[in-house]
């Protein structure tokens, strides 16, 4: 029953979408006002039976419906409830219909905040084009509602998944890369009606931070998720699906930079124009190479050519379709002229950032496909890693800080090289001296890359200084991605390690911290058995904590987890993951002392914070404007 209501929904939903996309068109061609009027409850028809579509496929995971092959394929009765109900984004064709219910749910808050926009019949239709190839792609490759052999028990969910992080990672994550969409769709129906102007600028650039917000929590997350569950002590190893989620994020940086000049200063409105485009191409991109099987990774969905070949179409076709209409109507798109500009000033700063980032882009892309354009090509193999990637994006890394530092003390226009030097001197001065002392502080040396990168993220708190009283939102985003930089240069630096062979009664030091290997005992959980170790840790005699690392066999797969125990602190983290079973009672173990690790997730949370609060504010200057106009 829940099967054929499921499927039901999805196809009236595709019949909403269709609607949705044609009857604004039509109307915007033939001046027709009621077909321009029909894209909003088209779109609430599709919202309401994606809804419905996505409640019964919930409701499937809960009551452990197994007739449903996707439900037996990825749950089980053992299954804790909390991920029975998160589990319906746990694989492939659960992952889609959240994309799709995510990109309604856009498509509804776009209506609801901008529903006097004079594009919105277009905006909607192009949202619908979108909801529509990928509803197509849902049911016909990819459905979650097929029927299920009998006698099913359920196949249980991937242990990757079975941790507090994957319940909000991926909804974050999708929703951050099905927000640039709506950029897309503004962008796309501005050029259609030769209307990239200021209002068009504003829209574009609030829903682009949104989506920016949500993207920046879903990396920390799933950076966070990486550090805990796969029990090696890292945050980001460069893997390709990784990146995928970090390409589309960096080029979203870059819009929401430019869009403020085109907004204040009327200056890039192409470039602007071109990197929404190119925001949400990544983003399809990287639904491409997570659900196409081109890639080998842990965090991938699906390995099925064919459903690859049906996303590289998707993405081949809008990429043209949209690159199509840029080309044709931005020529023809009449503008004033952009207010003048010095070479120092706030306005090259902010196009020379954008311009390094897309660099900095371009170069991750570069790195991600090459390894699969020389497979393809059959040129034999090539492997791309973290060697690549530091090297390349350490440069790029510096100069984009650099202009970060510098961007904030230069005025609009014009700013004197004099006096920009006296500011500058003064934070140069104070900034590296700073971090020389730090680094020296804590390791006795002096370490070249640590002290520049550490060294420039105070020079940009520094540089903050006269920008808190207006820019609030942008001083926070500023100051934590220079938290974010020190978490990873220190915690690079001063982070130690060991894989000792130990038994209980023994005990291991580790920076100033003593491991003593108390004891082991079985575990029994709802879907496991394992063992638990217990660890006592002691600084200089002093009892900080005990830790309980396991490891763990899930019944149902048969598969082998690491539950690593963590004592954070906001200075340090110590980490301890229980390895294999040895001769005589020993064990295998990897203890890791981590300084300023923390730093790295509370740097992307006062990143995300920071652009909640740009949001909040432009909202209040915005409507402030609109109620000063209204009494004068």
């Amino acid at each position: 029953m829940l099967r054929l209501l499921g499927e039901t929904c999805l196809f009236l939903a595709l019949a909403f979408a269709l609607l949705q996309s044609v009857l604004p068109l039509w109307g915007y061609y033939r001046c027709n006002p009621y077909a321009l009027l029909a894209g909003r409850p088209c779109m609430l028809g599709q919202f309401i039976c994606v809804l419905l579509a996505y409640g019964l496929l919930t409701t499937a995971f809960g009551i452990n419906d197994f007739s449903i092959l996707y439900v037996a394929a990825n749950s089980h009765p053992s299954l804790p409830l909390m991920y029975r109900l998160t589990a319906v984004w746990g694989a492939h064709e659960g992952s889609i219909l959240l994309w799709i219910f995510i990109l309604n749910g856009w498509s509804l808050a776009f209506t609801y905040f901008e529903r006097s926009y004079i594009n919105l019949p277009l905006v909607l239709a192009t949202l619908g084009i979108m909801s529509a190839c990928f509803l197509c792609f849902l049911l016909f490759t990819s459905n979650p509602f097929i029927l299920a052999p009998p006698y099913l028990t359920g196949n249980d969910l991937n242990p990757l998944l079975q941790d507090p992080g994957f319940v909000i990672h991926p909804p974050m994550l999708y929703t951050g890369y099905v927000g640039f969409a709506v950029a897309f769709a503004i962008t796309q129906a501005a050029l259609l009606r030769g209307t990239l102007d200021t209002d068009w600028a504003r829209i574009t650039r609030h829903f682009a931070m949104a989506a920016w917000c949500f993207l920046t929590f879903g990396i920390t997350l799933g950076s966070w998720w990486a550090y805990r569950v796969l029990g090696w002590g890292g945050f980001w190893f460069w893997d390709p699906v990784e990146n995928a989620s970090l390409l589309p994020w960096i080029a979203g940086t870059a819009l929401i930079h430019v869009l403020v000049l085109t907004e204040k200063r009327g200056v890039a409105k192409s470039w602007s124009a071109l990197l929404a485009i190119i925001c949400f191409a990544l983003s399809l991109l990287g639904t491409f190479l997570v659900r196409s099987g081109v890639l080998i990774s842990a965090h991938t969905f699906a390995n099925d050519p064919k459903r690859g070949l049906f996303l590289l179409i998707l993405l081949a076709i809008l990429l043209t379709a949209a690159l199509s209409i840029y080309m044709i109507r931005m020529p023809k798109i009449q503008t004033r002229p952009p207010e003048p500009f010095t070479p120092i000033s706030r306005e090259t700063g902010l196009l020379a950032n954008s311009a390094l980032l897309t660099v900095a882009m371009l170069t991750i892309l570069l790195g991600t496909l090459y390894p699969l354009i020389v497979d393809a090509l059959h040129l034999g193999a090539v492997s791309v890693g973290a060697p690549y990637f530091n090297t390349v994006m350490l440069p790029l890394l510096f100069i984009t800080m650099t202009i970060m530092g510098l961007g904030p003390l230069c005025a609009w226009q014009t700013q004197s090289a004099r006096k920009l030097w006296q500011l500058v001197s003064k934070n140069l001065l104070l900034s590296y001296a700073s971090a020389a002392l730090l680094i020296w502080y804590f390791t006795g040396t002096v370490d070249f890359t640590a002290i520049v990168s550490v060294g420039l993220s105070f020079w940009i708190i520094l540089s903050l200084r006269g920008s808190l009283r207006f820019l609030k939102g942008m001083s926070l985003a500023h100051f934590g991605f220079a938290i974010l930089i020190m978490g990873i240069m220190l915690s690079a630096l001063l982070s130690q390690e060991r894989e000792v062979r130990i038994k209980p009664g023994d005990a291991v030091t580790l920076g100033p911290y003593q491991f003593v290997f108390i004891s082991t005992k079985g575990e029994v959980g709802a879907n496991y058995r394992g063992i638990q170790a217990a660890f006592e840790v002691l600084k200089q005699t002093r009892h900080i904590t005990n830790l309980y690392p396991e490891k763990r066999i899930y019944t149902v797969r048969e598969m082998v987890m690491t539950k690593v125990a963590i004592h954070p602190a906001i200075f340090r983290d110590l980490y301890i993951a229980l390895g294999e079973p040895l001769n005589d009672n020993d064990w295998s173990v990897r203890i890791y002392y981590k300084p300023f690790i923390r730093w790295i997730w509370m740097g992307g949370l006062l990143m995300m914070l920071g652009g909640i609060l740009a949001l909040w504010q432009r909202k209040t200057l915005t409507s402030n404007a609109a109620w000063s106009a209204h009494v004068t």
